[in-house]
């Protein structure tokens, strides 16, 4: 894990985003808390953990409001899907393209379930089955 790296797109995320803090994990890492307002004005609280970042994708989860059951677009670990894992380039993709991509996939949360969630609401936009 790159901690320089991470501390550096903290600082750049933050010039962008409101609400975006580093915290240190009991293993000597660091994860990041983003607060990010929808569209529909809906405020939600992610964490992002950089596992072997930036070689490998980080994993991002929304820690409150809870997610309704069976939303979609999630791995079995509770983290969101704001991005094929195939598709992440570390030399491209930073901590802010994270945090676009996640505010992207929490608009289509609100509109998902805005359009009746499970019982029928329908996913917006592109999606790669994996």
């Amino acid at each position: 894990m790159d901690l320089q790296r991470i501390r550096s797109e903290v600082a750049e995320a933050a010039r962008t985003f409101a609400l975006v803090e580093a915290y240190p994990t009991t293993e000597g890492g660091i994860y990041v808390k983003a607060g990010l307002q929808t569209s529909a004005g809906n405020t939600f609280v992610v964490a992002i953990y950089f596992q072997n970042y930036p070689h490998q994708m980080p994993k991002v989860f929304v820690t409150k409001p809870d997610l309704w059951a069976l939303t979609p677009h999630r791995y079995t670990d509770g983290n969101i899907c704001f991005l094929h894992p195939n598709l992440w380039n570390p030399g491209r993709h930073n901590l802010t393209f994270v945090l676009m991509r996640t505010a992207k996939w929490l608009n289509k949360y609100d509109v998902w379930r805005a359009n009746g969630g499970v019982l029928g609401g329908k996913w917006v936009g592109a999606s790669l089955k994996h």
